[in-house]
């Protein structure tokens, strides 16, 4: 644990067992899958043995409860439904209240959640992780920019995932000074070759017809680019195997029709956890084809490359190309390029060596600079910071 040297002004002592309270707020939390909610449930059950942590959510029905998952307490407030991808909780603020944590932790962007706080009366310090610009939504932007930028006035810390985030926000370039990077890091110790993993990548493989097999793990969704993928794989001589759900599954197998190339992509759907390590084992290279600033950092190729895979990802303005090196861990492209995409995957397709290299190099960086300790002690010097 990481030691607290100079004097906390609050009427709390930190030190030995009296924990940190810490109220993280978020849209979804586990068992939904997605990067946010993954990196919520991993810092706080990284510090769960030194921070007290509540964790503040939408529930997808109209029904709050309160869980414990994995040790730590969830509320999920009763939700309307969702307006832009965003669960519309009206007891949100009551709860906030409540809750009365030494620090909020909220990650951007979930606009009711963060206009819910600013309609509380809080006395809690606010750190806040943002994870990417809102993108898509303009209009509801241009009404929703002014309340968001008195939001983030608040904060007393932001972290961000890459340096490349800080630099090409054009929210962030307002609030430099409160920025900090902490990498997103992952359990790798998940990832370590096992005889059990090898012979569930071995069925893999063998499902997928055991030659030149090209992954994609995520959901579904417009931003991931997945439709630029189909399309290379006319071009591409293997097996695409897209694992996970979402809203772009029958357009994309409808696409995979019309082309021609149905029959080499399987639909896998939703991957069960203990078998996901497996899965990256069992392909050849892993492709990340996303095509806009929704895509924060793409957790998934860090997943990739612990198990020595290289990757194949897209030059966003983003913490993507900082989690995937081009030349060192793997090769960027353009996005919405699916020619040049279909010659990337070629590429490692055909040459083993350059496979194995870069897959090596990747599980060398993952393990030194992106581990889940190291995400959380950088985490908790956070917290201690802001209280001292």
């Amino acid at each position: 644990m990481v030691e607290v040297k100079c004097k906390i002004k609050a009427k709390r002592n930190f030190l030995k067992n009296d924990k940190i309270k810490v109220l993280q707020v978020n849209k979804l939390y586990y068992p939904h899958i997605g990067g946010v909610e993954k990196h919520v449930q991993d810092v706080a059950e990284a510090l769960a043995d030194r921070v007290d942590f509540r964790v503040l959510v939408a529930n997808n029905r109209f029904k709050t409860v309160t869980e414990t998952i994995n040790g730590i307490e969830v509320t999920k407030i009763a939700s309307l439904g969702s307006i832009s991808s965003a669960p519309i909780a009206p007891t949100f603020g009551c709860r906030l209240r409540r809750a009365k944590p030494d620090i909020f932790h909220f990650h951007f962007p979930y606009p009711p959640g963060e206009l819910s706080y600013l309609l509380t009366k809080t006395n809690g310090k606010l750190v806040v992780t943002y994870h990417s610009d809102i993108v898509r939504q303009k209009k509801l932007l241009a009404l929703y920019r002014p309340l968001m930028m008195r939001f983030l006035k608040k904060a007393d810390k932001i972290l961000v995932s890459s340096p490349n985030l800080i630099a090409n926000s054009p929210v962030l370039k307002h609030f430099r000074s409160k920025c900090q990077v902490i990498p997103f890091g992952i359990d790798t110790n998940r990832f370590m070759f096992s005889p059990q993993i090898e012979k569930k990548a071995a069925g893999f493989r063998k499902r997928f017809n055991n030659k030149n097999i090209i992954l994609f793990t995520g959901r579904l969704a417009y931003y991931k680019g997945l439709s630029y993928l189909v399309e290379a794989m006319k071009d591409i001589d293997g097996t695409l195997v897209l694992a996970g759900e979402g809203n772009e599954r029958s357009r994309l197998e409808n696409q995979a029709n019309a082309l021609g190339v149905f029959k080499r992509i399987i639909f896998l759907g939703k991957i069960a956890e203990q078998d996901l390590p497996a899965l990256y084992y069992a392909c050849d290279v892993f492709v990340l084809p996303s095509i806009a600033s929704s895509e924060a950092f793409g957790l998934v190729q860090l997943e990739a490359e612990a198990c020595g895979k290289p990757v194949v990802s897209t030059d966003l303005p983003t913490g993507v190309p900082y989690a995937n090196l081009h030349g060192k861990t793997g090769l960027i492209v353009p996005p919405k390029n699916s020619p040049v995409l279909a010659e990337a995957i070629n590429k490692l397709l055909n040459d083993p060596k350059m496979r194995k290299d870069l897959g090596e190099a990747g599980k060398e960086r993952v393990n030194s600079q992106f581990s889940l300790e190291a995400m959380a002690a950088a985490v908790l010097k956070v917290y201690e910071s802001c209280l001292s």
